[in-house]
């Protein structure tokens, strides 16, 4: 019988780690889980293992130089200026062992994702493991070996000749998904992220449209740092509904940081999680107007990993599967108990953020203002054409 949604997951993907204390935990995805399963809001029935993806797989997306060096650097045959060639080594990209392993899972899982809807076993999935955005053709980059996005929009083409859009709200701009897909007209990307003047990867303007036959596909919404809710959620709303009608998918894959929060120690947003409440009833929403309900999502960033993440992702999982209802004012007391003595911090204990959680941003009015100049910018080309 046909399921609403599916949640990929096994304990399998936290083996992609490169140390105790590298910023890129997916202890997060334990969190998550296991928010839901006190919320009593997924069911093992639900949960569906990652594939690992094979390398003709891979290929499609990587060069076959640069899975080697993964290779080759996960079992220690690889020296450290030669490593550096490929993106590996880095602070932010260190070398672990079976990294070729971990990674081949990670963009299996977002495959399986893709085949679970696509074959039209349920109607959504949700792979919190992916959104590895910054990987590149032949190099790592921002914390991310394989880019299971590109992969998986590559594999949407090949297998099942969809239109894939792919939108990404996480804080930092989906450069290499974007540059993959640069001079394509069947996929269109969607960035909405802080601005590159003070935050890795430093690219995303508005004037990145694309190239060749895809000039035109590629829409990016730079905000200011300090943005708050009611701006970034102008800009994503506006952004998204103008770009789906323009395009018109055959499916839907969104990228589902949750780094634009105030909390996160790596970016300079500052939004609560009334936004990632807002993230998925929109797409879910989109998916079902425009997609037959085709609607893959996969995680991200997202660096507070006990105070904002699990309530940012289990908000996907619970609007994909109609329980939003489910939610009262406070988390699973069971919930908190077992987590708040592993915590470094004090975990907020109801779903919404506290109020006065930061002191009033003095600028903005400005902020807000320029980003809707931005908003502007970026949607010219549709609003243009729909005069």
């Amino acid at each position: 019988m046909k399921k609403e949604a599916l949640f990929v997951y096994s304990d399998d993907l936290l083996n992609y780690r490169f140390s105790e204390h590298h910023p890129f935990n997916q202890q997060r995805l334990t969190l998550t889980l296991d928010l839901l399963k006190d919320l009593q809001a997924i069911e093992d029935s639900d949960i569906v293992p990652p594939r690992m993806a094979s390398e003709e797989e891979l290929l499609l997306a990587l060069n076959p130089s640069f899975v080697e060096a993964v290779k080759a650097a996960g079992e220690g045959r690889m020296g450290a200026e030669k490593a550096e060639d490929f993106g590996l080594g880095t602070e932010d990209t260190p070398i672990f062992p079976k990294m070729h392993e971990a990674s081949s899972l990670m963009a299996g899982g977002t495959l399986e994702a893709v085949d679970a809807v696509m074959s039209g076993r349920c109607d959504h999935a949700l792979h919190l493991g992916g959104g590895l955005h910054h990987g590149f053709r032949g190099k790592a980059s921002g914390f991310c070996i394989y880019n299971d996005c590109s992969i998986a929009i590559k594999y949407l083409r090949e297998k099942y000749n969809a239109r894939v859009l792919y939108v990404d709200t996480d804080a930092h701009h989906g450069d290499g998904v974007q540059w993959s897909f640069y001079d394509d007209d069947q996929v269109c990307t969607l960035s909405i992220h802080e601005t590159g003047r003070y935050l890795f990867p430093g690219t995303g303007n508005v004037h990145e449209k694309g190239s060749g036959k895809g000039y035109g596909f590629s829409f990016n919404i730079p905000l200011d740092a300090f943005t708050e809710d009611e701006s970034w959620l102008l800009a994503y709303e506006a952004s998204f509904r103008e770009v789906v009608e323009f395009f018109k998918p055959d499916v839907i894959l969104t990228q589902n940081g949750a780094d634009a929060h105030y909390f996160d120690p790596l970016t300079h947003l500052s939004s609560t999680m009334d936004i990632y409440r807002e993230i998925p009833r929109i797409a879910h929403e989109l998916a079902h107007a425009y997609c037959g309900g085709k609607w893959i999502a996969v995680g991200g960033g997202g660096y507070d990993i006990w105070r904002v993440v699990p309530r940012a992702w289990s908000y996907i999982w619970l609007e994909m599967t109609g329980q939003m209802d489910k939610l009262e004012e406070h988390l699973p007391q069971t919930w908190l108990e077992k987590w708040q003595p592993h915590s470094p911090v004090t975990l907020i204990p109801t779903w919404k953020d506290p109020i006065e959680m930061y002191k009033p941003i003095p600028r903005k009015q400005e902020i807000n203002e320029k980003n809707a100049q931005t908003v502007e910018k970026a949607l010219y080309s549709i609003r243009k054409e729909t005069k």
